[in-house]
């Protein structure tokens, strides 16, 4: 569950006193999405992913879950995530099986965590979104201690987010990166 974060600095002071825990000091993320030429792992509702952040390399796939798994209101997918020595190694697999990069997004990240569920506080070239991931009980307590209202919040990615930015903003950018969007980095 996503929702806008007007200023990051007070939120984080306001994340502290929700009670979560500092886990990840503010870090670039960078991401890379894979996929064949014509799409197929989109078209199944699936990404295939390569993250960069603090000297960490990480491989995510996700899918969606069983319709038995899911609450309508919140966005429910099955991870399965590996740490990797060699990121651009994997790129270079991944490349060889047929999937090539198709979207790249970059963001600053801040991770908090409560013990039952976590908190990500994401500067993005299009705009500060927090996310909380949990179990459903779980998120709507923390929407309600950090006083966050449902009709604030979002399940889109940050690929649709992107994409509705730019049909609002008419921008020709292809990856939500800061040089392609030509944002500002805020400073923390």
């Amino acid at each position: 569950m996503k929702f806008a974060v007007e200023d990051p600095v007070p939120f984080r002071y306001s994340a502290l006193r929700a009670g979560f825990q500092l886990v990840t000091e503010r870090s670039l993320e960078t991401n890379t999405l894979y996929d064949t030429s014509d799409r197929q792992l989109r078209a199944k509702k699936q990404i295939l992913r390569l993250r960069e952040y603090n000297g960490h390399h990480v491989l995510t796939h996700k899918r969606t879950a069983a319709p038995s798994e899911l609450d309508a209101r919140f966005k429910t997918r099955v991870e399965t995530e590996t740490m990797l020595e060699d990121s651009e190694a994997m790129a270079e697999v991944f490349l060889q099986l047929g999937y090539g990069p198709v979207f790249r997004y970059e963001k600053f990240r801040t991770e908090f965590s409560s013990g039952a569920g976590h908190l990500v506080l994401d500067e993005t070239p299009i705009g500060v979104w927090a996310e909380l991931e949990g179990a459903p009980e779980w998120i709507d307590a923390m929407l309600e201690r950090l006083q966050v209202g449902r009709e604030q919040c979002s399940t889109d990615s940050y690929g649709k987010l992107f994409e509705r930015w730019k049909t609002e903003t008419g921008s020709d950018a292809l990856n939500l990166t800061f040089e392609e969007v030509q944002a500002e980095v805020l400073v923390p």
